[in-house]
Formats: structure tokens, C-alpha cells, sequence
């Protein structure tokens, strides 16, 4: 695994022009103050009672109280009885290309790394403010047999707000509720989690998850949010220097700063110069046969990649199955050759087992680029230990290395790693549409989609497999929301579930074939509210999609078109049919920017307007 995390800090110094004050001391250095560059927002790092915390103000009020930052390892808590020494500042701006709500990342942020010291050991804090937010994190020297026993991070929230959450499943696949924060319960809760405070939205996640085990949250007794490494409840045991993740707190004015914040994915080093600017990191949308038809059939491929053409995607997924064709990679390498002559791609369905030994994975890798194929889906790997998270950094450079492109399915949340290596360009890690599904007798939770907009999407892109039109598939759920799932849902690998018979035959396949995987502009429109309903306003080029996604109650929504610039534009118009979930009523017209878009929307209903010049 290449090492690059306890560079990072070295490689961003470089970026900045020039260096400014940005931190202020006060007495004797027992206090750290470091601001956005906007000013708006800041960290303050202390050491009351000999405990290392540091709080988040945010346009003068606090957003997150004293909140604790330590690694217990050696039987020692790093982060008590700690003392502050000298700092040193620097600046960051960078700017890269970015696959997901809006085209392009911008990294600006002032950052200070800390001198610290508990029971006689030293070690490194740093600190970086943005204005979307915050990451801490502490850096241990490098020490022979140092046995990490557990994280102490927190993050206190004052009061009893509300939060949209979902309990700690090993796939992050348990579906997302609002609740508040006294009422979480007592078991371990998966990040991201988002709270309202006041007129601030905050989300709780970490980044740059590498030689490290994931985190979880718990709710302490004290109303504190505790970090839990559940997949390394005994430690591991390491020579090299501990890089804790970062622990990030992103602020938001509003829902559509929170959507486009890029927190995440900035505080993961750079790609490459190479693998930033690769051509064939290619985001694109797949049809996909297993949630309409199950295994799939050697037999019938042909006819899925015709009618992926047909559709004119760039992708066809063969997912779990094809293994057991006779001739299997010979067969995977006729369908590719197959996928050519219709300007397909093919990607191939692997578990994760068969690429868990390095030899074999790189062995793998090369039959699937010597059979033609463009992109590796990775399903099941295990709970996301130390261990595990540094086999996604091994399979992420070896798929990198043979021009292989990367979604891990069944894993844990997204820490930013896609900035790193874009080529793993999406992942599961969300309940999704699998979990709609007649044969698995799985019934939707009716605010989940409402809710996973501001909270599992903030982190970075997921696979939710959206958008079915099979009348028995809907469970509740109508046309419109349906495909509004392909607009709200961010996956730059975007692989339908429906068959794409259904989407060749509606009277809306010139919509669904115009949705673009990737975005170059992201609003959220008035009346969205997480856990009730979310309307967004997307742009690629010079088209403009809109896309509601209703709760469990009717609502209705006024959303004026002031984004649209001058002009008139072409608009089509898809909403719910009055009781019948498996239609819509279609109007094409002619809009400008003075219009308003009305809606009345029934609970689990939706909207779809293609608006373009």
C-alpha cells in the first residue's frame, strides 16, 4: 500500500503563495484559535482539565461544544493530561476536477498542526478550518509495537436537536430516520449523522479513512457522541506512525451549501498528476440485470447490451453469476468485443474474497482488462477494520494500475478516497433500491429517500441502483419519485436497477436517457426540508433538470425558476398520475425564468421537469 497521509500536510504547505497569521494564543498557549477563510466560522482548541478539545463557532454562535480528541494506545490516553506547545500555520487553495454535484472541488481552508503532550509522549494535533467546516485529527511519532487500543474522539451537541440518523450496519445499509439527539438509543450509530442547530445544519463524519479502522458513534450518558471502533474492538498493534482519520464537522448556512461541500474529499491527498487528469476515468450510466431478472443468463447478453445501446448508455454491468458460464472469460471477453461494435463498455461483478490476496487480485485484475472489461464492482468486503481499510487502498492503486475502474459495494461509508484515486468511482455503502424488491419481501422505509440527500450523500457518491418502473416493484412509491432517485442521488457510475425494456417502451425514455451521471451546478429549491421533502435543481451543460422526491405526507411546493438565465427555454413536465403510481401526466411547453413550478404531491410521490434551450 502506498503511503501518502503523513505527507499530506507537507504537500498542501506547498500550495499556498504565501503564509499569514491564522491562529491566535492565548495565555501561556493553552488555547488555539483557527479561522475560516471567510471568517465566518472556527475552531478553538484547548486544554481545560488537562483534556484536549476543541469547540466550532460558527457566525458567532457555537454549533459543537467542547468536544474531546485522543487515541488510547499503550494503556495511555493521548489527548489527557495534555499540554499545548508552538504551532505552525499555513494556507491552502486548490482546485480539481470533481465528479458529483458540481464540476469542480474547491479546497481553501487555513490548517495549523499543534505540538502536544500527554504522560511524557509527544504528538502532532492539526487543525483545518474551511469555510464548509471543520477536520481535526492527532498524528502519533512513529514507535515500535505501539499497541492502539481505542479512539476518543467525540462530538458534543448542547441541547436536544433534531438529527437524521441510521444505526451502524457492518454495509451501512440500515435505512436513515429523524429522530433527536436524546433519542438515538443506546447502540452504535453510523456516520454521517446531520443535525439542525439553530439556522445551521451540521454533518458528523471522518475522512481519510487509511491504516485505521472506521468509526461509529454511540450516545454517551452525558448527551456526548463517543467514537466507536467496532470493526477493531482489540486495537492493532503498528510500527508506524498512527494517523487518526480526520474528524469533520461540516457547517452549513443553508441545504444547498451542504450538499456541495467537498469537505471530505479535501482533506485526502491529491491524485497523481497522472490519475488526476486520466481520460479513461470515464463517469457514465449502466444498465444492470441482476435486480430485474437475477443471475445472469450467457445467453442473453447480447440482447442486454443491444438494448443498453439502445438507451444509448455507456455501461453494462454483468453482475454475481457469470463466473459460472462455461468458458466464463471467454464469454466476458466475446460480450465486450460484443459491447464495442455498440459503443458499450462492459463492467464485471467480483467478490471480494477472490481479490482479497494481493497476488491473486492483481492475476484478476489483468484477465479482466485482457477480456475487454472497463470497471470492477466489488461486493461483501468484510466490517471495515484496519486491515480492511487498507485493502480498499490496495485494490484502489492495483485497479489504477491497469486502467481499472472501481465501485465497492456492501462497504463502509465514502471517506474522500475518490480524490485520492478517482478511478473508485463510486460505492455502495446506502440502503438502496435493493431493498425494494418483491422477491425479497423488503418494504421501503417511506422517509429514508428524503432524508439521504443530507446526510449519507454529504460524505461522497452512492450506488443506489435507482429508478424501476415495474408496476410490482414500486412498493409505494410513483413514476416521478422513481426517477427523480437518478437526478438526487449522486453516483458518477450511475447503474440503473430497472430493465431497460421499461425504460426503451415509457413515453419519458427521452428524459431518462438525457440525465447526466455527473453535474455541473447543484441548487436545493425552497419547501425541501430533510425527512419531509427534497427538490433540487441540477445542471449539466446547458440543460437544467428539476427533481422532487416526497415523503410519507402530501406536501405541496412553490418553486420559482429564478436560476434559469434569460431567455426561453423547452420544458417537459412529469408528474404523479391521480391514483395510478405507475403513470405520469406529461406536459411540454415553453418556460422562462419569471415562471413558477407549483406542485401538489402525494406521500411517496415525485416530480421530473427537463428544462433545456
Amino acid at each position: 500500500m502506498m503511503k501518502t497521509i503523513g505527507n499530506f500536510l507537507i504537500l498542501v504547505a506547498t500550495v499556498a503563495a504565501t503564509v499569514t497569521p491564522l491562529v491566535s494564543q492565548t495565555r501561556a498557549n493553552r488555547s488555539v484559535v483557527v479561522s475560516s477563510p471567510d471568517g465566518r466560522t472556527r475552531a478553538e482548541l484547548s486544554v481545560p482539565d488537562g483534556i484536549l478539545r476543541y469547540r466550532i463557532v460558527f457566525d458567532g454562535k457555537q454549533v459543537l461544544a467542547p468536544s474531546r480528541i485522543g487515541i488510547q494506545a499503550d494503556e495511555v490516553e493521548l489527548g489527557r493530561d495534555a499540554t499545548l506547545g508552538s504551532s505552525k500555520s499555513r494556507q491552502v487553495n486548490e482546485r480539481y476536477r470533481f465528479f458529483g454535484a458540481h464540476a469542480e472541488a474547491v479546497n481553501r481552508a487555513n490548517e495549523t498542526t499543534v505540538t502536544a503532550q500527554s504522560h511524557g509522549q509527544s504528538y502532532l494535533v492539526d487543525v483545518h478550518v474551511a469555510n464548509d467546516g471543520v477536520g481535526v485529527r492527532l498524528r502519533l511519532p512513529a514507535k515500535t509495537g505501539r499497541r492502539v487500543q481505542a479512539d476518543r474522539s467525540t462530538w458534543m451537541i448542547e441541547g436536544d436537536p433534531t438529527i437524521w440518523a441510521g444505526k451502524l450496519d457492518n454495509s451501512y445499509e440500515s435505512p436513515y430516520h429523524q429522530t433527536t439527539l436524546k433519542q438515538l438509543g443506546t447502540g452504535n450509530i453510523g456516520l454521517p449523522l446531520t443535525a439542525r442547530i439553530g439556522q445551521a445544519y451540521i454533518t458528523l463524519t471522518e475522512a481519510r479513512v487509511e491504516d485505521y479502522g472506521d468509526l461509529a458513534i454511540k450516545l454517551g450518558e452525558d448527551g456526548t457522541l463517543e467514537g466507536q471502533l467496532y470493526a477493531d474492538p482489540k486495537g492493532w498493534t503498528t510500527d508506524a506512525e498512527v494517523v487518526q482519520p480526520w474528524r469533520v464537522t461540516i457547517v452549513a448556512h443553508n441545504l444547498t451549501d451542504l450538499i456541495n461541500t467537498t469537505l471530505v474529499e479535501n482533506l485526502n491527498p491529491p491524485a497523481s498528476t497522472q490519475l488526476a487528469n486520466a481520460t479513461w476515468i470515464k463517469p457514465g450510466r449502466s444498465t444492470w440485470q441482476w435486480l430485474a431478472s437475477g443471475d445472469p443468463k450467457e445467453t442473453e447478453q447480447k440482447e442486454w447490451i443491444d438494448w443498453t445501446s439502445q438507451l444509448k448508455f455507456e455501461y453494462y454491468l454483468i453482475d454475481d453469476g457469470w463466473e459460472k458460464w462455461p468458458d466464463s472469460w471467454q464469454a466476458i471477453a466475446a460480450d465486450a468485443a460484443y459491447a464495442q461494435t455498440k459503443n458499450v463498455k462492459i463492467w464485471i461483478w467480483v467478490h471480494s474474497r477472490t481479490v482479497w490476496d494481493p497476488k491473486d487480485r492483481r492475476e484478476y485484475f489483468r484477465k479482466a482488462v485482457k477480456a475487454g472489461v472497463v470497471g470492477i464492482k466489488i461486493d461483501f468486503p468484510p466490517p471495515c477494520s484496519r486491515e480492511v481499510a487498507n485493502w480498499y487502498f490496495d485494490v484502489a492503486k492495483d485497479a489504477a494500475d491497469l486502467h481499472l475502474m472501481v465501485d465497492f459495494h456492501g462497504a463502509n461509508k465514502p471517506s474522500g478516497m475518490q480524490r485520492t484515486w478517482p478511478n473508485v468511482i463510486t460505492r455502495e455503502g446506502v440502503r438502496g433500491h435493493e431493498y425494494q424488491i418483491t422477491r425479497y419481501h423488503r418494504i421501503p422505509e417511506p422517509d429514508h429517500d428524503v432524508i439521504l440527500p443530507f446526510t449519507r450523500y454529504i460524505a461522497g457518491p452512492g450506488d443506489y441502483t435507482p429508478t424501476v418502473f415495474t408496476t410490482s416493484e414500486l412498493m409505494g412509491n410513483t413514476w416521478a419519485h422513481e426517477l427523480a432517485q437518478s437526478v438526487i442521488f449522486t453516483s458518477p457510475f450511475l447503474c440503473f436497477g430497472g430493465h431497460p425494456q421499461s425504460y426503451i417502451d415509457n413515453s419519458a425514455r427521452d428524459v431518462l436517457t438525457a440525465i447526466s451521471p455527473v453535474w455541473d451546478e447543484t441548487l436545493v429549491l425552497q419547501g425541501s426540508e430533510p425527512g419531509k421533502v427534497v427538490a433540487e435543481a441540477r445542471r449539466s451543460g446547458k440543460q437544467w433538470f428539476i427533481a422532487v422526491i416526497n415523503g410519507s405526507n402530501s406536501t405541496t411546493l412553490d418553486l420559482p425558476l429564478e436560476f434559469l438565465s434569460a431567455g426561453s427555454w423547452e420544458a417537459i413536465q412529469l408528474r404523479d398520475a391521480k391514483d395510478k403510481p405507475d403513470a405520469w401526466v406529461r406536459h411540454d411547453g415553453k418556460i422562462t425564468r419569471k415562471d413558477h413550478i407549483q406542485l401538489e404531491i402525494g406521500p411517496r410521490g415525485g416530480f421530473v421537469g427537463w428544462i433545456h434551450q
